[in-house]
């Protein structure tokens, strides 16, 4: 481009510099300056708090027995939905997680509304049309995949933004799953009092698309490169972190992730085998009423979410596989004790015994994304993380049934009228070995071969936070 000198047609250089400067600037681009870290954790509650009300289904049970018309055993809705909107959580996880990396975290966690939220809709109206293949269809099938997308959709996403802090990260966001089925619990009773349970159903689903359509709002990915402001990296690296990313397709051909796997389906199946019989336990061991053992239970709910908060936290300073180490130990002892404080009547002791339990059965969730970021690094731990929570729907399976066959058996075999305190022993007991296994699981987790360990995707130098098996505060090792 040139500029002119008006009346005798010459160039003026200057004026040429000048629109250089000009079209220089023009194309010039001001980075955006990177959010507030922390409205991440906030926008992961809120979905999380959401998709969490499914661990409070089992108050729509009954309402929805009364409700419907009988059906054959195999499928009583209140029960197959529930057990399906698990089982899709976990498949829909594991399946969804390479979609969830690619699109990020405001997308999926979008989706997981859509599902969640319309899922909800569906099946309240399946119950006020009476039709049971809908609410199956709504609540067990669709709004189990909005489960599934919802719970991992922000996990990546803190593990980027907290390279200083992941184990506080992903405690944060998962503590609301947990708090989730606290405030489920008595929301439902309370709305199904005035509007009756499909109504009940239908505004929830209103409600909670709502909150985490919100929720989505506030997630992002953090720009390339982007570390925390005053953090100048790793102070010393671990032999437990990498500071590279391998995608899921790599981790999940280690011995690392099954390692991994067996560790969360362990902690799981312990934890949601005395979930699913914390009432009759507590009824049939202690002689308690069927009030005081509920109230117990709603306890557990805030025990098992501050657990996943604290526990993954801890996991900062203390490393992921000592806390993993920690669970494994104290609940092989907590799980032989039991037992005995039945025996005794040991109430007090009993519940703060249960309280651990459940505050490292939340741990175990909270602290797995972390763990799985420091050893295949945090660029597709979102995807990586999908497909171990498999061992979360193989756990929910397993744990139930071994508590509550082994007890029936017990039961069974005993005379008319005679006391029940002793008919959970053997299933305490077989759980307690599982844990035993999950010790020397977690003994035998090592870091990944350097030849293992490669560049996957985008190279950013976010890599995280000190959580090696170390007192010090959390630091990871910088990439090279």
């Amino acid at each position: 481009m040139r500029e002119v000198v008006p009346g005798n047609g010459r160039v003026n250089p200057e004026g040429m510099n000048r629109t250089r400067l000009l079209l220089q600037c023009a194309s010039m681009t001001v980075p955006a300056a990177a959010p507030n870290r922390w409205r991440i954790p906030i926008g992961a509650v809120l979905v999380h708090i959401c998709i969490g009300s499914v661990y409070a289904w089992s108050t729509f049970n009954r309402p929805i027995q009364q409700l419907l018309p009988p059906t054959a055993w195999w499928f009583s809705p209140p029960y197959t939905t529930f057990t399906t909107a698990l089982a899709l959580l976990g498949l829909s996880a594991a399946f969804g997680g390479p979609w969830v990396e690619r699109r990020g975290p405001r997308a999926a966690a979008t989706a997981s509304a859509l599902f969640f939220g319309t899922g909800l809709v569906i099946g309240g109206a399946g119950l006020a049309l009476r039709q049971p293949v809908l609410v199956f269809l709504g609540m067990g099938v669709i709004g189990g995949i909005g489960c599934g997308l919802g719970y991992i959709s922000p996990v990546s996403t803190l593990v980027k933004w907290f390279p200083d802090r992941r184990g506080m990260a992903t405690g944060m966001a998962i503590m609301g799953f947990g708090g989730g089925a606290f405030v489920a619990g008595y929301l439902n009773v309370f709305l199904m009092e005035r509007l009756g349970v499909a109504a009940t159903v239908m505004s929830l689903g209103c409600v909670y698309l709502i909150v985490m359509i919100a929720g989505s709002r506030l997630l992002q990915s953090p720009p390339p490169g982007w570390t925390p402001p005053a953090w100048t990296g790793p102070t010393r690296t671990h032999a437990m972190i990498t500071d590279r990313s391998v995608s899921r397709n790599e981790a999940i051909r280690t011995v690392q992730f099954y390692l991994l796997w067996g560790i969360l389906f362990i902690n799981v199946t312990a934890g949601i085998g005395i979930l699913a019989q914390a009432s009759p336990m507590m009824q049939d061991m202690f002689k308690r009423t069927p009030f005081e053992a509920a109230a117990v239970v709603s306890l557990i709910s805030l025990f098992n979410a501050g657990g996943r908060f604290l526990w993954a936290s801890g996991s900062d300073y203390i490393g992921r596989r000592n806390t993993y180490t920690v669970f494994f130990v104290a609940q092989f002892l907590l799980f032989l004790l039991i037992p005995g404080l039945a025996a005794r009547g040991s109430w007090t002791l009993f519940e703060i015994s249960l309280f651990i339990v459940f505050t490292m059965y939340g741990g175990g969730f909270a602290t797995i994304p972390a763990f799985l970021a420091d050893i295949f690094g945090p660029q597709n731990v979102g995807a990586i993380h999908g497909a171990l929570l498999t061992a979360w729907s193989a756990a929910a399976i397993v744990g139930p049934v071994i508590i509550t066959e082994l007890s029936n058996r017990a039961k069974e075999a005993l005379p008319s009228g005679a006391d029940r305190i002793h008919i959970y022993d053997t299933p305490l007991q077989v759980l307690a070995a599982f844990l035993a296994v999950g010790f020397v699981l977690t003994l035998l987790v090592r870091p990944l071969r350097p030849h293992v360990v490669r560049v996957s995707g985008l190279r950013t130098p976010d890599s995280g936070p000190v959580a090696g098996d170390t007192a010090a505060p959390a630091r990871v090792a910088a990439p090279d």
